[in-house]
């Protein structure tokens, strides 16, 4: 199970939770049937309880919530994309290791 630290984004929520937040947002894109997602998982964990007040951290069902992996390209999970302003930053897609996800989050800060 996620931290309290990681935001669940839906396609409802994206707007308001994602694109109007006032820090960056790293948005991790996965399925319950991803197992690099599930590798991931602990680290994108980690960072949310690392990075807390600097970004917000969350992930996107792309079973459950089709619109915004579109919306984005999202063609392979895990992706993840940071966000600053409403805008993308950058993204990743696989499983990768911590520094190179810390490497993408000091972009935005």
């Amino acid at each position: 199970m996620a931290s309290e630290n990681v935001h669940t984004f839906t396609d409802d929520n994206f707007e308001k939770e994602v694109l109007q937040s006032n820090i960056p947002v790293l948005v991790d894109f996965w399925a319950t049937w991803c197992a690099p997602c599930k590798a991931i998982a602990p680290l994108i964990d980690t960072i949310a309880s690392e990075y807390d007040g600097r970004i917000k951290v969350g992930k996107v069902n792309v079973d459950d919530n089709p619109g915004t992996p579109a919306k984005y390209g999202v063609r392979g999970i895990p992706t993840v994309i940071l966000l600053k302003d409403g805008k993308v930053v950058d993204q990743v897609v696989g499983a990768i290791p911590k520094a190179q996800l810390e490497a993408l989050i000091k972009k935005a800060l």
